[in-house]
């Protein structure tokens, strides 16, 4: 039976209890991550602030707006729209596949005039908002009853499906780890997860024959033989190798990357923007974006635990899920560990959707933290 919510008649806090009870500590690396960026993109632009790090600045000040309304605004009105959210981001993938607009050979973007929204972006945050608001009330016993993962099983499948066709594989993968995520979290049952594996087994040669475009064959084979296509499929990979190991410990210096600055590194500022950095800061830069993430992760998961409730705590985990994927995905592409995927390096690569979805993100995991001690309820119908 689908439960109705219902939440407390808890009193409503004013804005000067909320910014109280704000999580300075989590706002803090978020900054440096977009400071770093700038930094970056700006290098990317050859010393310009054109084309890239001014107008990513007017998208983060742009963003900074999603996150503090996110933030602040009641947890109430988050619960009781999660479900509206998770459709309109549907909608507009389900538009993409008929109006979309084609960019680096996908159909992945809707033409908005002013901007260009890429919707399988917005759907990552959007998913587990949805997963939050429906796993968050059920008790031990639904949790662990084959079907109540019906419907968030289908909350997957149907974005996955349409991300799959864009082509869209980063994506897609991204969703589908989160998903698995999150049904971990809320305890389903660990014999599910080795029937899923191999079920999926089963079905790789049929993906692998019928279900891949020969370009995405080209990369994983490539993964496994970074020399056999140095100037098709392993081009990508294989500049990034070169740039990334040309840092050393201290890197070439700021705006000084060989590779970057003369454009044989493909994408720099967008998915191998983390090459860029290794490129030009060495090991020890690179290092220090990853401690600041692994930073982020931990203080996700210690704001997940402060929460004494359930909706703020799914929350908290599964955008943790979600930011950890960003950036595991990304870096491992980047260095030759996964195939080369559209996946963007978190509040650091060149682009709004991916920015303005983690800045909500973040804001709703503020938004539970301020609310971490207030009870929320739930009553089936």
């Amino acid at each position: 039976m689908v439960k109705q919510t219902r939440v407390s008649n808890a009193n409503m806090m004013t804005f000067p209890e909320k910014l109280g009870r704000f999580s300075w500590g989590l706002f803090v690396p978020m900054c440096m991550v977009l400071t770093i960026s700038i930094m970056v993109l700006y290098s990317a632009g050859g010393g310009n602030w054109r084309p890239f790090a001014l107008s990513q600045l007017m998208k983060i000040i742009l963003a900074f707006g999603v996150f503090f309304f996110a933030a602040f605004t009641n947890i109430k009105t988050w619960i009781k729209s999660a479900y509206l959210i998770y459709a309109i981001a549907l909608i507009m993938i389900v538009l993409v596949t008929f109006v979309g607009h084609t960019g680096m050979g996908a159909q992945r973007w809707l033409n908005l005039g002013v901007i260009h929204i890429q919707p399988s972006e917005l759907i990552k945050i959007a998913l587990v908002l949805a997963l939050a608001r429906y796993f968050a009330w059920f008790n031990s016993v639904e949790l662990g009853q084959f079907k109540n993962y019906l419907a968030p099983g289908l909350m997957l499948l149907v974005p996955f499906g349409l991300i799959v066709a864009q082509p869209d594989l980063g994506t897609a993968l991204s969703l589908g780890m989160i998903t698995v995520g999150m049904f971990y979290i809320v305890g389903a049952n660990k014999k599910w997860f080795i029937i899923a594996a191999v079920l999926g087994l089963m079905a790789a040669p049929a993906i692998w024959f019928g279900g891949l475009h020969d370009y995405q064959r080209g990369r994983i084979i490539t993964l496994f033989n970074p020399n056999s296509d140095l100037q098709g499929a392993g081009y990508q990979i294989n500049q990034a190798k070169i740039a990334f190991g040309s840092g050393g410990m201290l890197g070439q210096g700021y705006m000084k990357g060989s590779q970057s600055q003369r454009a044989f590194l493909p994408e720099k500022q967008t998915d191998f923007i983390f090459t860029m950095l290794g490129e030009e800061l060495g090991f020890i830069g690179a290092f220090g974006l990853l401690a600041i993430y692994t930073w982020i992760v931990v203080l996700l998961f210690w704001a997940a635990k402060k929460c004494r409730n359930r909706f703020g705590q799914l929350i908290c985990f599964g955008f943790m899920l979600n930011f950890f994927v960003y950036y595991f995905i990304n870096i491992s592409m980047v260095l030759g560990l996964l195939p080369t995927v559209g996946v963007p390096l978190p509040l650091m690569s060149f682009g709004g959707s991916s920015l303005l979805s983690l800045m909500f993100g973040f804001g709703l995991c503020q938004n539970a933290y301020i609310h971490k001690d207030q009870q929320l309820s739930a009553k089936g119908s």
